[in-house]
């Protein structure tokens, strides 16, 4: 199925670490994962969700829990169904609420987790699925892989349909609204794409650290961005670089190749925010 990524990587990466097909496999995976982290982490960003992004973690947590009590042998559909729903419900009452945002996500995201780790503790089943916790992109198999490159594919397709309007609302809701925009709408299908990129890759990623590879590539790129199209472009890169990085450094430590990854996303942060301290200066 990957046969002609296999012939690639051991023509054009004549390495010791890129001789293992599981270090191919996970590379193909850091390919496709990490931009789409990058792209969805500056919507993040810009519209301070980074909590919200977290509470998704929680709810597909809950959602994997879910598809282990009815008997699934793979949770992760049930996963998805759940996330996605969860991430609706938030959109709909943090827009109807009076209550702050912040309160609104924390009782959802407190529920959730809590939820998810009853529901897994039930038969024993809990040390099973704990892995979900922490992750493993070196565990990813090839079907794995065609998964998220389908994911990947809509991902991309929605963000060129719907940038603009998705732009417009995070900058400001009241005048995208006065524009015809549905904000609600527009809000829900970005933290429906956010719940479904989460669910889909925290099995490799880890809930522990899902939302720093959301967060700290976009926050990086905003210290040294005057536009949106080099805020998106830097994002991407600096994802990029972290996710293929950290994970040849983690082949060579010997450590969790996901950890590495977002320490290398930190450095870049705190890189990034010298260099907007010294301009400013």
């Amino acid at each position: 199925m990957l046969g002609w990524w296999y012939a690639f990587v051991g023509t054009v990466l004549p390495f010791g670490w890129a001789q293992h097909i599981f270090m191919r496999n996970a590379l193909l995976a850091i390919l496709l994962l990490t931009p789409l982290f990058g792209l969805l982490g500056t919507m993040v960003v810009s519209n301070r969700m980074a909590f919200f992004s977290d509470s998704l973690g929680h709810g597909a947590f809950t959602g994997i829990a879910l598809g282990a009590i009815a008997g699934a042998a793979a949770p992760l559909g049930a996963a998805v169904v759940f996330s996605v729903a969860f991430a609706a419900l938030i959109t709909v009452i943090k827009n109807k609420s009076s209550a702050s945002t912040d309160t609104v996500i924390g009782v959802f995201s407190s529920v959730a987790v809590a939820l998810g780790l009853i529901l897994l503790s039930f038969g024993g089943s809990y040390n099973k699925y704990s892995s979900f916790l922490v992750g493993d992109v070196l565990s990813i198999e090839p079907g794995q892989i065609i998964m998220l490159a389908a994911v990947f594919a809509g991902v991309i397709v929605m963000w060129c349909l719907v940038f603009n309007r998705v732009l417009l609302v995070s900058v400001n809701q009241s005048l995208a609204a006065s524009r015809g925009v549905n904000t609600l709408m527009t809000e829900m299908l970005f933290t429906c794409a956010i719940a479904v990129v989460v669910t889909m890759t925290i099995q490799w990623v880890g809930l522990l650290i899902i939302n720093s590879l959301l967060v700290l590539p976009a926050a990086a790129a905003r210290n040294v961005s005057s536009n949106a199209r080099r805020y998106t472009l830097l994002s991407v890169l600096i994802s990029l670089f972290s996710g293929i990085a950290g994970l040849i450094l983690a082949y060579y430590l010997d450590t969790s190749a996901g950890a590495t990854i977002v320490m290398l996303s930190a450095a870049a942060f705190f890189v990034t925010f010298a260099m907007r301290r010294k301009a400013l200066a």
